[in-house]
């Protein structure tokens, strides 16, 4: 269900549309709460707290402040905002009135999203190189939710799922000196890690090799790729002998060993915590 508001208030101009979701999209799929727009007509200030919600908007023009987490955020034109409004918030504009591009949404596994995002470095406020992509998108979002598609809330999902996609893409590395500069120097650390992954890696011989400090190394290889570097291994390995399980015939423990894991009981118990089975139970799911 959803109804479609539009306000001329002494403060703001707004089309928005309140969006109730199945009961199947909101307990299984990201699902949208209100989308819309607004221009402003004379400063003003809007405040919320304890939201069970998550908030995306776009400047389309003018000026204004955001405040968020006891900071506060100039903003302008092309910037996007992205926050949990379980915390409180407030934004302004000033005499440069604004027009403004939003949705608020939710979802179960946002919780999650939200922390592997700001854990990646994504920012509460950012300008991305094409901020077109994100204010079509919240167009299509808005014209979504108020057409009668039969499979509108599936659809809304998919739109959300390309927003995050989106948020994260722009806001993880955006092309600064100094993140790029770390990107390219975790790369050839990746590129090593992709070649040498089946031999015994230490920490300390990274290090060494790379001219890195340990802690810094392995801190900003997560901040890069969203995993410890023993976790980035262990994934490559286990894909790996994934392949040699279906597609050759050596035995269980020659795969182990070819894959770096002489120990077959550890490779067991490692293919198990990746994939839920053991290597045995997933050969025969193929």
């Amino acid at each position: 269900m959803q109804d479609l508001f539009t306000n001329e208030s002494p403060s703001v101009s707004t089309a928005r549309i309140l969006y109730t979701p199945s009961p199947f999209a909101r307990s299984s799929l990201l699902h949208l709460q209100e989308v819309g727009s607004l221009t402003a007509i004379r400063p003003h200030t809007s405040r919320r707290e304890k939201l069970q919600s998550y908030l995306c908007f776009v400047v389309e023009a003018g000026e204004g402040e955001l405040a968020y987490e006891g900071k506060n955020y100039a903003l302008r034109a092309g910037d996007v905002v992205f926050i949990d409004c379980r915390k409180a918030y407030s934004h302004s504009t000033n005499e440069f009135l604004w027009s403004l591009k939003w949705c608020h949404f939710y979802g179960t596994s946002m919780s999650a999203v939200w922390e592997k995002y700001r854990e990646r470095g994504g920012k509460t406020v950012f300008h991305p190189a094409n901020r077109c992509s994100f204010s079509n998108l919240l167009s299509e979002i808005y014209t979504l939710a108020s057409s009668q598609d039969y499979i509108r809330d599936m659809r809304i999902n998919e739109k959300l799922s390309r927003l995050l996609t989106l948020l994260m893409e722009q806001s993880w590395h955006p092309e600064g000196g100094m993140i790029s500069k770390r990107r390219r120097e975790m790369e050839k650390v990746k590129i090593y890690l992709d070649e040498h992954f089946t031999e015994k890696i230490r920490l300390a011989d990274l290090s060494e090799r790379f001219f890195m400090n340990k802690y810094y190394l392995t801190r900003v290889f997560k901040e890069i790729y969203g995993a410890t570097i023993s976790h980035y291994v262990l994934s490559r390995r286990i894909t790996r002998a994934k392949q040699l399980v279906r597609f050759s015939d050596m035995t269980m423990d020659e795969i182990a060993a070819a894959v770096g894991m002489n120990d077959a009981n550890y490779f067991s118990r490692a293919f198990r915590k990746i994939e839920g089975v053991s290597p045995t139970e997933y050969q025969k799911q193929w």
